[in-house]
C-alpha cells in the first residue's frame, strides 16, 4: 500500500471508525485490468485515491487522466458511484461524510 492508502486505512479503521468494511484493490472490470483503490461492493461505492496532483503525476498528466476518465466512465455505466480523494482530502471530516453516506445507502438496498 502506498501511504495515502495507509493513511486512508487508519483513519477509516482507527479514528473515524468506519462503519462499513471496504474492499481493497478491487477489480471491477477484469477484462480491463481496472480496479478501485477501495469498495464497498454491496453498495457499488468506490474510492480512489488520486496522488500525484501536486507533483505533475499521473493523475494530471494528458494520458493518465483520459485513462482515468475512461475507466470512471465505464465504472458509471456498470453502476459504480466513484468518489475521488486528492491526497489533502483524506482529512477525517471527508471520510467520516463517506462513511455516512455508504451507511445511509446500505440501509436502502
Amino acid at each position: 500500500m502506498s501511504p495515502l492508502e495507509k493513511k486512508f486505512v487508519f483513519l477509516w479503521v482507527h479514528v473515524i471508525k468506519g462503519q462499513t468494511d471496504l474492499t481493497l484493490e478491487h477489480k471491477f472490470n477484469p477484462a480491463r485490468r481496472w480496479k478501485f483503490d477501495f469498495a464497498h461492493i454491496p453498495t457499488k461505492v468506490a474510492i480512489e485515491l488520486e496522488g500525484g496532483t501536486k507533483s505533475h503525476g499521473h493523475h494530471v498528466r494528458h494520458e493518465g487522466y483520459r485513462s482515468d476518465c475512461e475507466k470512471y466512465n465505464e465504472a458509471n455505466y456498470m453502476g459504480w458511484q466513484v468518489f475521488r480523494l486528492t491526497s489533502d482530502m483524506v482529512l477525517s471530516g471527508e471520510l467520516e461524510r463517506l462513511s455516512k453516506f455508504i451507511s445511509e445507502k446500505a440501509g436502502k438496498i
